[in-house]
């Protein structure tokens, strides 16, 4: 696969200036303000508190909102949206859930709106990193499946693209604070496991100036809502 960047690939499938934008699981705000500052009027659902506080308290970039929710009950009137952005996130829906994610997605999204699913494959040197904290290869596989099952839910593949992302971190303690900042129970998981994965962090990643790198083999599907 082409190493290639997460927004780099964003940019060129979607069309942002103007639209509006949901981004489910948006964390602390990263991609919200990205997309805002691309022109769109972007909305952040998030259901982590430390996250979500950490977006509010940032300073806005243009229209942008964050709001309280999960993926499989959001909360947002029908044909709010021109585009519904799933960012590493749609894996992270509770599997019975799923399905329900994407439905909703389908129901918040004007006609011909599109959804745009980015999501890590089970593979490359940052998964297995991370394996430790969690091994989320059948939960990714699930995702996937429900995926390729969206026309029956009133969407149609438009593309899929694969690519390797290259995460960069400066140091271990900035690696493991991001990973509590997702996720606030993997805290104790890292605090009991931080000699092995500190190890870990050293094996599989490659050395630079600004310190370490890892291959995040990555698919984005982008689907559209029948009009």
């Amino acid at each position: 696969m082409e190493p290639r960047n997460n927004s780099e690939i964003l940019q060129e499938l979607l069309d942002l200036p103007g639209k509006r934008v949901l981004d489910v699981g948006c964390g602390p705000g990263v991609l919200v303000r990205q997309m805002t500052g691309s022109g769109a009027k972007v909305a952040g659902l998030e259901c982590g508190a430390l996250p979500l506080a950490k977006a509010q308290a940032e300073e806005p970039v243009g229209v942008e909102t964050y709001v309280e929710g999960v993926g499989e009950n959001m909360p947002f009137d029908d044909a709010a949206f021109d585009i519904v952005v799933f960012f590493k996130s749609f894996h992270h829906v509770p599997v019975v859930d799923q399905e329900k994610a994407l439905s909703e997605a389908v129901r918040v999204l004007v006609s011909g709106g599109l959804v745009y699913i980015s999501e890590p494959l089970a593979e490359g040197s940052s998964f297995e990193l991370g394996r430790l904290l969690e091994d989320e290869t059948e939960v990714r596989a699930a995702a996937y499946g429900v995926i390729e099952d969206a026309p029956k839910l009133g969407l149609t593949e438009t593309q899929e693209v694969t690519y390797v992302h290259v995460t960069k971190q400066k140091d271990f303690e900035a690696f493991r604070d991001a990973k509590i900042l997702v996720d606030a129970d993997r805290e104790q998981i890292i605090r009991v496991n931080e000699d092995e994965l500190r190890e870990k962090y050293q094996r599989f990643g490659r050395k630079t100036e600004n310190g370490q790198e890892f291959d995040q083999p990555m698919r984005v599907n982008l689907l559209q809502k029948s009009a």
